[in-house]
């Protein structure tokens, strides 16, 4: 009986290094997406929680990635947080947004269209990111892209303001 059960956590534990894993090679897979000119990028951590791409060497960072649902958790849509990973670029411009997960039950025609995704890319995280002006309002998902709108925008000028905020100066 102690074998089996010796036996099991041994599998379970390799499960967990592999699911890990496959997590791990989904964000550098999505992190590239953001980043295609980056030769690396630096783990997941810090405060706030981001990733570091860079180029060259670790020194020369060209933008960050952060997950909405770190940086906004309390931000909701229609059913329950909407998790995007955001890439900002060293002039404070959207790199682009990738969904990672969502409960949404109209994903499938608003926040889950490349042509929604597609419209952050080049973003100033100066713009007003409102719905029905600079974002593209979606019917029957209004909840749902304003939300994803919102933690995008917070989140990024929360990364813009902690990471891109010149030195002596105050961030808005």
């Amino acid at each position: 009986m102690r074998l089996h059960t010796l036996a099991l956590v041994a599998l379970l534990a390799s499960g967990a290094v592999l699911s890990g894993q496959g997590a791990e090679t989904q964000l550098a897979t999505q992190l590239r997406q953001l980043f295609p000119s980056a030769t690396g990028f630096t783990p997941m951590g810090g405060t706030p929680r981001h990733v570091k791409a860079f180029s060259g060497d670790a020194s020369n960072v060209i933008g960050y990635a952060f997950y909405t649902t770190d940086l906004q958790p309390l931000e909701r849509g229609y059913d329950g947080p909407i998790k995007f990973l955001v890439g900002l670029d060293r002039s404070a411009r959207l790199t682009g947004i990738v969904l990672v997960e969502h409960n949404e039950p109209f994903g499938n025609f608003s926040i889950e269209t490349p042509g929604f995704q597609g419209q952050f890319k080049g973003k100033d995280v100066r713009d007003a990111f409102r719905v029905g002006e600079d974002i593209d309002a979606i019917t029957r998902a209004t909840v749902s892209v304003t939300s994803a709108s919102r933690a995008v925008r917070n989140g990024a000028r929360r990364i813009a303001r902690e990471f891109l905020t010149p030195p002596g100066q105050s961030a808005r």
